[in-house]
């Protein structure tokens, strides 16, 4: 019998997004740059604020499948900063991807959206973050991307 894998919920992170700056077609794909401004980190044992910095940056395959690879930092309500690497992949149906591209509301259930994020830090508070896998399950909105991030649940996170 094969070994099952059960998550559990561990965080959720809410980040605000800025407008996109595209640096054209570079032979694999559009490559895009999305500011991440701000945002929030509300879970199990973690909260905080995301930093004001980093960048989500993208390349749109010709199929319209999304290669995403954000980079950022938030600090947690008693003042640890937590730096975040998540890559992921988007894809959906076509006439859905090109909604979201022009900032229209599209059903997250709809897509397929999910990330690998990881982390570092010096708090020791929050070494568990480096010492799990997470998987996201994100949702695209206007002005934001929300991730909800699991672990597995025999870890120690």
């Amino acid at each position: 019998m094969a070994p099952e894998l059960a998550t559990k919920y561990v965080f959720t992170i809410t980040a605000q997004i800025g407008e996109v700056t595209s640096a054209g077609d570079i032979g694999t794909g559009v490559r895009r740059i999305i500011p991440i401004i701000g945002g929030e980190v509300r879970g199990e044992g973690i909260n905080g604020k995301v930093c004001a910095f980093g960048a989500d940056f993208q390349i749109i395959r010709p199929n319209e499948l999304i290669e995403l690879e954000a980079k950022y930092a938030f600090e947690t309500d008693d003042g640890a900063v937590v730096y975040v690497e998540n890559k992921g992949i988007r894809f959906g149906p076509l006439d859905l991807l090109q909604k979201l591209k022009r900032g229209e509301p599209v059903d997250p259930k709809l897509i397929y959206f999910r990330t690998v994020p990881r982390f570092e830090t010096g708090s020791e508070k929050y070494r568990w973050l480096m010492e799990s896998l997470f998987i996201g399950s994100a949702a695209r909105h206007s002005r934001t991307c929300r991730t909800a991030g699991r672990a597995p649940s025999t870890g120690r996170a």
